[in-house]
């Protein structure tokens, strides 16, 4: 009885180096396929920023343009924040022009 007893506490547990290189190399796999879609995940975040940014222009174009004319040249967003319609923290810098053709007005950022 005594002898069992010895021999399951010197019995250990470990993992052996092959088990720990095989946990290692799935890890590594994991890692490489994950960073790639990571990327793309942020990427894409990017331009929906982007989007959404030029439509926040836009709209804030549109409500300057109910009480003033929008000139040939553009409005840009220091004129919008200059009249209230963006916020003073907005960043970046750009122009709004109109055009009109065939009944249809379009508003384009640059």
């Amino acid at each position: 009885m005594r002898n069992k007893i010895k021999q399951l506490l010197k019995k250990e547990g470990g993992f052996t180096l092959v088990e720990l290189l095989a946990v290692i190399v799935i890890l590594g796999f994991i890692v490489a396929i994950s960073i790639p879609l990571i990327g793309n995940v942020i990427e894409g975040a990017g331009d929906d920023t982007d989007a959404a940014q030029q439509e926040l222009v836009i709209d804030a174009a549109q409500m300057y343009e109910l009480e003033n004319s929008i000139p040939a040249e553009g409005v840009s967003t220091d004129d919008l924040i200059a009249a209230g319609f963006l916020e003073s923290d907005f960043e970046g810098d750009l122009t709004v022009t109109k055009t009109t053709a065939d009944g249809k007005t379009t508003y384009e950022v640059d």
